[in-house]
């Protein structure tokens, strides 16, 4: 009898937690159509204000606004970019407010990495931060390696001053 109680109280924060990754689960896939759409208002709304989108260029670290700028063209071309989950994993903090998460997307880069961070504001689900990143397969490492040195290595100089 005394498990059954114990049973019993965990059964609404285990529904809570699968309602709220059933949320973040629809948030991302959505956010991932308005791309793929070109619908500029429905990505940048899954953004929360503060968010940050970090991009596979070690240059690419925007805010919101900065990222809305560098993306309006594309997305007014009608085309912008589709990213679909192959796989992704989500996360959540003890008092429900945060999740993070990490997905595998199949991509016109093949197959790259994102990860990030969402809040709850309100009643919804925000995108706070966001990493983009290629995969890079290992025995390719010293290949890619040669193929980005002489690029980075001139960014690696100019962030050391």
């Amino acid at each position: 009898m005394k498990n059954t109680f114990y049973l019993l109280l965990m059964i609404p924060i285990l529904s809570f937690s699968q309602s709220d990754k059933a949320s973040i689960e629809l948030v991302l896939n959505n956010w991932h159509r308005a791309a793929a759409e070109a619908n500029f208002e429905n990505y940048f709304g899954a953004l929360s204000d503060e968010s940050i989108f970090i991009g596979t260029d070690a240059t690419e670290n925007w805010d919101k606004k900065a990222f809305q700028k560098f993306a309006k063209p594309y997305f007014d071309r009608g085309k912008a970019w589709n990213f679909t989950a192959l796989e992704r994993h989500i996360y959540f903090s003890k008092d429900g407010k945060t999740a993070w998460f990490d997905e595998l997307l199949n991509t016109q880069m093949k197959i790259c990495r994102g990860s990030g961070v969402l809040v709850k504001e309100k009643k919804s689900w925000k995108i706070k931060h966001y990493v983009l990143s290629m995969t890079i397969p290992n025995d390719n490492t010293d290949a890619v390696i040669k193929i980005k040195a002489p690029i980075e290595d001139a960014l690696i100089t100019k962030l050391k001053e």
